[in-house]
């Protein structure tokens, strides 16, 4: 029954697939005729990308770890919507620039936005394998047969989609997905709403509220820096009118932010009644095969419109960003976008392979996240301190490299064990204290060094 969902996911994404696109339409997923996308399909799209299947389960994840305070930590990363419609309005109404890659080549230098197209290709692998492995464990256990047919399956053919229209079919195929998600959300809260509602929140020790509090503070932070490293979610800000991409944006980052605060529920109901591992999982099972459907079907709804959307974002980040080509596209460009899409599919699934050297799931998924966040905390003043005229490729270069590396001191004390930052630097407590002392103290760095490059910096 499990695989019937699947197949039946599979239908209904097909139909809403274009047969045939332009090459205008697959890279800026407007209509045949050259319309832009509408302000609706918009706010869809741009929703569902980021009810990525890992965030449903980070969310569920956290709560059940912290209380009430996790699932409202990790909904506050869609303020990274807000920051995101700021910054690129101005951007686009200030300079005309039709992509942050283009902007960053016009202010910075052509070499400065490589190194973030480099950044945000990180990421874009990042959220294939990361996608991909929180849908598969419905299929079966990490390693079985099951887990990794479906991790195949489901990157095939969100793959196969993908090719046949770039931004253009995950655009419409994301309006399906949205409304799929948004029926299922419903059932699962009329499950397990009376139940909570009876046993009342879970209670949540003081020590574990204070961390679940300190991750709100990490997930403030790095709203400032997070969301331009996202091409799944600056994309979308470069295709209709300024003023309307504000306003699609803002709705998109509610409505997908409240979404994520609701799914949360998941998890204080499974803390609640003492369910214990993976709460995406095993709350479902708890509750029979049929809730364990609804919520493969979800998760398969917002994995594949993550996954279509970082394909899309790589064949365009490939072809069109690091060119720097601001032609029309061509077929040929299409025809290379669709190799890089492959090639992203393939390479970004490699990392599931950590099972075999001790992977967790939970911990692993949602490191994903913050530490992606922590090596780009550079990009804040890069983008938003960038009508200071006088900053140049020096003031980039002193905000990009500390951020950078901070980040990998991150991943060594996160891998090793070995704390290298001072525990002065600690900001609140529990285990995300460390890596909120090192994003507010690092921040200040890159800061501190944008505006240096000020002065001593030549454009």
């Amino acid at each position: 029954m499990l695989w019937g969902v699947l197949i039946v996911y599979g239908i209904v994404v097909y139909l809403m697939t274009p047969r045939r696109v332009t090459p205008a339409q697959f890279y800026r997923g407007g209509s045949a005729t050259g319309a832009e996308p509408g302000l609706v399909l918009l706010v869809s799209s741009a929703a569902v990308t980021w009810i990525f299947a890992k965030s449903i389960a980070n969310a569920a994840f956290l709560s059940s770890a912290f209380g009430v305070f996790g699932g409202i930590g990790y909904s506050l990363y869609y303020i990274s919507f807000f920051t995101a419609a700021v910054a690129i309005y101005f951007i686009r109404t200030r300079g005309g620039h039709g992509s942050l890659a283009e902007f960053l080549t016009s202010k910075y230098g052509s070499l400065c936005a490589k190194l973030f197209l480099i950044a945000i290709a990180v990421r874009l692998l990042n959220e294939v394998w990361s996608n991909t492995k929180v849908t598969s464990l419905y299929f079966g256990p990490e390693g079985s047969e099951g887990y990794w047919t479906a991790a195949v399956v489901v990157t095939a053919f969100t793959l196969y989609y993908s090719v046949r229209g770039g931004l253009r079919s995950s655009m419409l195929t994301d309006g399906a997905q949205m409304v799929i998600a948004a029926v299922l959300l419903v059932i699962i809260l009329t499950a397990l709403t009376p139940g909570l509602a009876q046993s009342g929140l879970p209670r949540v020790d003081a020590a574990s509220q204070m961390a679940g509090l300190t991750f709100c503070g990490l997930a403030l932070v790095q709203t400032l820096s997070y969301p331009f490293h996202d091409p799944v979610l600056t994309d979308r800000a470069f295709i209709i009118e300024p003023r309307r991409m504000v306003k699609g944006m803002i709705l998109a980052g509610v409505i997908s932010g409240v979404f994520i605060l609701l799914f949360s529920i998941v998890g204080l109901y499974a803390r609640s009644f003492g369910i214990e591992g993976n709460p995406s999982v095993a709350v479902p099972a708890a509750f029979g095969l049929p809730m364990l459907l609804v919520f493969n079907a979800i998760m398969l709804a917002s994995a594949g419109s993550t996954l279509d959307s970082t394909f899309s974002s790589s064949a365009k980040l490939a072809a069109r960003d690091w060119p720097s080509n601001k032609a029309e596209p061509t077929k040929m460009e299409v025809r290379y976008g669709m190799w890089i899409m492959a090639a992203i599919a393939l390479l970004g699934n490699l990392p599931l392979l950590s099972i075999y050297m001790g992977d967790k799931v939970g911990p692993a998924i949602i490191s994903a996240t913050t530490i992606s966040g922590t090596m780009v905390m550079g990009l804040a003043p890069i983008f938003l301190l960038s009508f200071i005229k006088r900053a140049g490729a020096v003031s980039f270069h002193l905000a990009f490299w500390p951020g950078l590396l901070f980040g990998v001191l991150v991943v060594i004390e996160g891998s090793t064990g070995i704390r290298i930052f001072p525990s002065w630097i600690d900001i609140g407590s529990g285990k995300y204290a460390d890596d909120l002392g090192v994003n507010v103290f690092g921040l200040g760095v890159c800061v501190l060094g944008y505006i240096v490059g000020i002065f001593f910096g030549k454009r």
